[in-house]
């Protein structure tokens, strides 16, 4: 008999414990929740600037500011820019539409402007589009990159995944707008296949040098500036 009221005792000590262990599961499973619920609805409300009108008008204009500031101040550096890095951020940031306003406002002035004089017609229209465009790029690649798990702006983007991504996009944008203004160049002056081989293996220094510039700008440069402006919006 006692060997019977001891084998009950062990078994409700057992039960409770389990008990226990049940309860404690549930409560540290509801905590964890209730933190994701907080952090969410902390970004959410953060977040809201960027949801004010008032707010975009004033980022657009200062991502415009500064990407005819960076024009100005590295022209007298040959194809060494930051000028395509910060319409790209300013789409990553605010989104497609706003991104290409910013390409547009940016690329209109400082093409119209430029120190070296105006490009003529059919170059001027592309590098409008170009610009345009490149901010269009920055929305679609904050959608594309916002959805992957490896991207983490509150975190760390120095990882391979991203970085390469970056250099990608970057290298695809410069060798893309480097053959295209060469070729129109070309067509403008003699639209001869010569002349556009000549025109192009005579500036292959300098193209080499805008495209390994950009690539390296947007592998170090473009995610510490993600990160930081991600943490002063979030």
């Amino acid at each position: 008999m006692v060997d019977y009221y001891l084998y009950l005792k062990r078994i409700r000590l057992a039960k409770n414990l389990s008990l226990g262990k049940m309860e404690m599961h549930s409560l540290r499973k509801t905590e964890d929740s209730r933190e994701k619920i907080d952090l969410n609805l902390e970004k959410e409300n953060q977040s809201t600037w960027l949801g004010r009108k008032s707010f975009r008008i004033v980022l657009t204009s200062t991502f415009t500011a500064l990407a005819i500031v960076f024009g100005y101040l590295l022209a007298s550096l040959p194809n060494i820019e930051l000028f395509t890095l910060t319409i790209f951020l300013s789409g990553f940031i605010l989104g497609k539409r706003d991104g290409m306003i910013v390409g547009f406002l940016s690329s209109s002035m400082f093409c119209f402007f430029n120190p070296y004089g105006v490009s003529p017609l059919p170059l001027l229209a592309f590098q409008l589009f170009y610009y345009s465009m490149t901010g269009l790029l920055g929305g679609f690649s904050s959608k594309f990159l916002g959805k992957k798990y490896y991207f983490k702006p509150e975190e760390d983007l120095y990882i391979f995944r991203v970085l390469v991504i970056f250099g990608l996009i970057g290298g695809f944008m410069t060798f893309f707008y480097d053959i295209f203004s060469t070729l129109l160049g070309g067509i403008i002056v003699s639209p001869t296949i010569e002349y556009f081989l000549i025109s192009y293996s005579a500036g292959i220094i300098f193209t080499t040098t805008h495209l390994i510039g950009n690539i390296l700008g947007f592998i170090f440069i473009l995610p510490i500036l993600i990160q930081l402006i991600h943490k002063l919006l979030y």
